[in-house]
Protein backbone atom coordinates (compact mmCIF):
# COMPACT_ATOMS: atom_id res chain seq x y z
CA UNK A 1 0.00 0.00 0.00
CA UNK A 2 1.54 3.39 -1.09
CA UNK A 3 1.82 5.63 1.89
CA UNK A 4 0.19 8.56 -0.36
CA UNK A 5 -3.04 8.58 -2.72
CA UNK A 6 -1.63 11.47 -4.89
CA UNK A 7 -1.48 10.30 -8.58
CA UNK A 8 1.68 13.01 -8.68
CA UNK A 9 3.60 11.84 -5.59
CA UNK A 10 6.05 9.31 -7.15
CA UNK A 11 6.81 12.06 -9.01
CA UNK A 12 7.63 14.40 -6.85
CA UNK A 13 8.72 12.87 -3.89
CA UNK A 14 12.39 13.14 -4.28
CA UNK A 15 12.58 16.34 -5.23
CA UNK A 16 14.09 19.55 -3.03
CA UNK A 17 11.64 22.25 -2.35
CA UNK A 18 14.13 23.60 0.58
CA UNK A 19 14.74 26.87 -2.10
CA UNK A 20 10.92 27.59 -2.88
CA UNK A 21 9.35 30.71 -2.28
CA UNK A 22 6.40 31.16 -0.63
CA UNK A 23 3.69 32.19 -3.31
CA UNK A 24 3.01 35.76 -1.73
CA UNK A 25 6.91 36.24 -2.92
CA UNK A 26 5.97 35.86 -6.46
CA UNK A 27 3.31 38.24 -7.99
CA UNK A 28 1.66 36.11 -10.54
CA UNK A 29 1.09 33.70 -8.02
CA UNK A 30 -0.55 35.44 -5.47
CA UNK A 31 -2.68 37.35 -7.73
CA UNK A 32 -4.27 34.07 -8.83
CA UNK A 33 -4.46 33.16 -5.50
CA UNK A 34 -6.33 36.35 -4.49
CA UNK A 35 -8.70 35.39 -7.36
CA UNK A 36 -9.17 32.28 -7.30
CA UNK A 37 -8.82 31.58 -3.35
CA UNK A 38 -11.40 32.09 -0.96
CA UNK A 39 -11.09 28.96 1.10
CA UNK A 40 -9.78 28.25 4.40
CA UNK A 41 -7.88 24.98 5.54
CA UNK A 42 -10.00 23.56 9.08
CA UNK A 43 -10.08 19.96 11.16
CA UNK A 44 -12.95 18.64 11.51
CA UNK A 45 -14.36 15.42 12.77
CA UNK A 46 -16.64 13.15 10.89
CA UNK A 47 -18.12 9.99 11.41
CA UNK A 48 -16.42 7.07 9.42
CA UNK A 49 -19.44 5.76 7.54
CA UNK A 50 -20.46 9.33 6.38
CA UNK A 51 -16.98 10.04 5.04
CA UNK A 52 -16.73 7.08 3.41
CA UNK A 53 -19.83 7.43 1.45
CA UNK A 54 -17.94 11.02 0.18
CA UNK A 55 -15.34 8.86 -0.50
CA UNK A 56 -17.24 6.53 -2.62
CA UNK A 57 -19.09 8.90 -4.60
CA UNK A 58 -16.15 10.40 -5.63
CA UNK A 59 -14.51 7.41 -6.50
CA UNK A 60 -16.97 6.40 -8.48
CA UNK A 61 -17.51 10.17 -10.50
CA UNK A 62 -13.76 10.90 -10.62
CA UNK A 63 -14.01 13.44 -8.39
CA UNK A 64 -12.64 14.60 -4.97
CA UNK A 65 -14.41 13.71 -1.60
CA UNK A 66 -13.34 17.12 -0.53
CA UNK A 67 -15.20 18.76 -3.60
CA UNK A 68 -18.65 16.61 -3.11
CA UNK A 69 -18.24 17.50 1.17
CA UNK A 70 -17.75 21.13 0.36
CA UNK A 71 -20.74 21.01 -1.95
CA UNK A 72 -22.86 19.43 0.65
CA UNK A 73 -22.16 21.98 3.09
CA UNK A 74 -22.75 24.60 0.59
CA UNK A 75 -26.15 23.63 -0.27
CA UNK A 76 -27.20 22.99 3.23
CA UNK A 77 -25.91 26.57 4.08
CA UNK A 78 -28.50 28.14 1.30
CA UNK A 79 -30.95 25.57 3.12
CA UNK A 80 -31.76 23.03 0.34
CA UNK A 81 -32.68 19.91 1.93
CA UNK A 82 -31.91 16.25 0.58
CA UNK A 83 -35.54 16.04 -0.71
CA UNK A 84 -34.81 19.21 -2.68
CA UNK A 85 -31.76 17.77 -4.11
CA UNK A 86 -33.20 14.82 -5.20
CA UNK A 87 -35.75 16.81 -7.16
CA UNK A 88 -33.44 18.80 -8.60
CA UNK A 89 -31.29 15.81 -9.98
CA UNK A 90 -34.44 14.39 -11.38
CA UNK A 91 -35.08 17.38 -13.51
CA UNK A 92 -32.01 18.04 -14.59
CA UNK A 93 -32.08 14.49 -15.55
CA UNK A 94 -35.01 14.55 -17.82
CA UNK A 95 -34.53 17.42 -19.20
CA UNK A 96 -30.99 16.43 -20.17
CA UNK A 97 -33.09 13.07 -22.52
Amino acid sequence: MRNNSDPLFDRYANVDFGDAKPVSAVPALAKLQAEHGGKSRVTMRLDNDVLAVFKARAEMTGGNYQTLINQALRDAAQGMTLAEVVRQTIRQELHAV
